[in-house]
């Protein structure tokens, strides 16, 4: 069995690192596992749910796959040298080196977007700028073996992606058709240009606000 590792934070966004779960373990010949700094459980970003780290980063030092998930938590996350030191060593080995939202960033503070195009979250775009990064607003983006996805749900996307990639188109939609991922959402808002002004300065308040609570 390949691993694919998810490593995870106090502060994560749940849907960046269980939506690519969702998919990726059902990949034929690999396993998901959740690390973190030490094994044990982590609080997404509102507090109410944790995810278990199976793991610690010191103890798995390989990796087919990594999956760098988002999240209020990860402006602390681009700042622990630990975790930033783990990515760097496993991506000299892995096959593919991903993230979600805002996950990228992370991957940016580690050193490994200079000068390749990537995206995250659309309210965290300039930010991957500042970190040597050529952003980008589409979904997903694939530089090589770097592959990044905007914000939130489009890890399942990105996800999907990869399976494709490491398995064959039958088996990503074997995957997408078992999961049933059909997405018809009541309303076309996904992305700031079609959501329109007015709804996205009302996510900008609200993540202000939230920001300021923290």
């Amino acid at each position: 069995m390949k691993d694919i590792g998810i490593p995870i934070y106090e502060g994560i966004t749940a849907l960046d690192a269980v939506g690519p779960y969702e998919v990726l373990q059902r990949l034929p010949g690999h396993r998901v596992r959740f690390l973190g700094s030490e094994a044990g459980p982590k609080r997404t970003d509102d507090g109410s749910l944790a995810l278990l780290a199976d793991a610690s980063l010191e103890e798995v030092r390989e990796v087919e796959i990594v999956v760098v998930p988002g999240g209020w938590g990860s402006e602390q996350a681009m700042r622990d040298e630990v975790l930033l030191a783990w990515l760097r060593h496993v991506h000299e080995s892995t096959r593919y080196t991903t993230a979600v939202c805002t996950g990228s960033l992370i991957l940016g503070a580690a050193g490994l977007l200079t000068g390749l195009r990537a995206t995250t979250h659309w309210s965290s775009l300039e930010r991957l700028k500042q970190l040597g990064a050529e952003p980008s607003s589409e979904r997903v983006v694939e530089q090589g073996k770097i592959i990044t996805a905007a914000g939130v749900s489009s890890g399942i996307d990105m996800a999907l992606t990869l399976a494709a990639r490491i398995a064959g188109d039958d088996v990503a939609r074997a995957i997408q058709l078992s999961i049933e991922y059909d997405p018809q959402p009541p309303f076309d808002a996904g992305s700031p240009a079609k959501a329109g002004e007015r709804i996205v300065e009302l996510v900008k308040r609200a993540r202000a606000q939230r920001l300021a609570e923290r």
